[in-house]
């Protein structure tokens, strides 16, 4: 794809969400359907109960419109583009099911956690039988040690790695425009990546979600008129991991999704802190909240988290082409 060609998938997914999010923003306000904020979560946060919410739907929706439009066009779709487009509605679909029964049917907690990391493992299993039938083999590439064939635990490895991120995405997705920000950062190192490895169908799709996150942010940014929901962010998460399998460069995502691994790894721990010790290690997880109890605003914590997202980017890509 040449200059030209890269601004199209961006200019299509962008123009969609600029046309399409203010109607479905007027649809929960005239119907008086908004988020539920949890009276545990920040105090500051009350007063985001009734935001809309699901904004996901919109952004996924101009995803998929988007990357079919194009690759069609462009006769790119392999089955890595199909491979990601089926997590992208999977893992959309469980949230989807999730923010809909909150806010349609008014049950706080929406579905169980077993029944969304049910779906979670199935589509994890079914990437991996599609990548075995396309011929993708069971190494991971491990830096300074090379590619290891791990046989069938490589799709134990898979599943979880999109059970993982996708949950990830999910937890780091507590703050107004937070995601938006860095899904966009996390989106376009990953289509330079998928550039350089000639795998434009997967370009093609990391740039149309570049183009649908930065139209959403406008909408999300700090004060939020509308909330991506786990719509949004469970599909997003599943998608990352995706990518990095078919990009065969698995390991990257830990650099590049640094805080998600961080806001994880932060709840994991005061989680095990607080069951050993009847102490918390943060104010309160994930560690977003902790600085925002802290004293950091919304747009502090943004900021500095997007920097880190870049920062890490830039690390990630100085090592693959050094």
């Amino acid at each position: 794809m040449n200059g030209v060609e890269l601004l199209i998938p961006l200019s299509l997914a962008i123009a969609f969400v600029f046309m399409v999010m203010p109607l479905f923003i007027g649809y929960f306000k005239m119907k008086k359907m908004g988020q539920a904020i949890r009276e545990e979560g920040p105090e500051g946060h009350l007063a985001k109960s009734g935001t809309p919410t699901m904004g996901g739907v919109v952004f996924l929706t101009s995803i998929l419109l988007t990357s079919l439009i194009v690759g069609a066009w462009q006769r790119e779709m392999t089955f890595s583009f199909w491979s990601i487009l089926f997590i992208m509605f999977l893992y959309g679909l469980l949230g989807f099911l999730d923010d809909f029964i909150k806010v349609f049917k008014k049950r706080n907690l929406g579905l169980n956690s077993k029944q969304k990391l049910i779906g979670q493992i199935v589509g994890g299993i079914i990437l991996y039988a599609v990548m075995k039938s396309n011929g993708v083999t069971d190494e991971l590439f491990i830096p300074l040690i090379g590619n290891v064939n791990f046989g069938f635990l490589y799709g134990l490895f898979a599943v979880i790695w999109l059970v993982g991120f996708s949950n990830a995405v999910n937890l780091t997705d507590g703050i107004d425009g937070l995601v938006s920000g860095l899904g966009m950062i996390s989106f376009g190192t990953y289509a330079i990546i998928a550039y350089k490895q000639e795998q434009f169908a997967i370009e093609l799709i990391c740039l149309a979600t570049v183009g649908a996150l930065f139209g959403f942010l406008v909408f999300n940014k700090k004060p939020a008129k509308i909330f991506m929901g786990d719509v949004g962010s469970l599909a997003l998460g599943g998608m990352l991991a995706t990518i990095s399998i078919l990009l065969h460069q698995e390991w990257t995502l830990l650099l590049i999704g640094l805080v998600y691994v961080i806001e994880t790894l932060s709840v994991m721990l005061q989680v095990a802190s607080f069951k050993l010790t009847g102490k918390r290690i943060f104010k309160m997880s994930p560690i977003h909240h902790h600085f925002e109890l802290s004293g950091w605003s919304e747009w502090k914590i943004d900021i500095v988290f997007w920097i880190v997202g870049l920062v890490m980017s830039a690390l990630t890509l100085g090592i693959l082409y050094n």
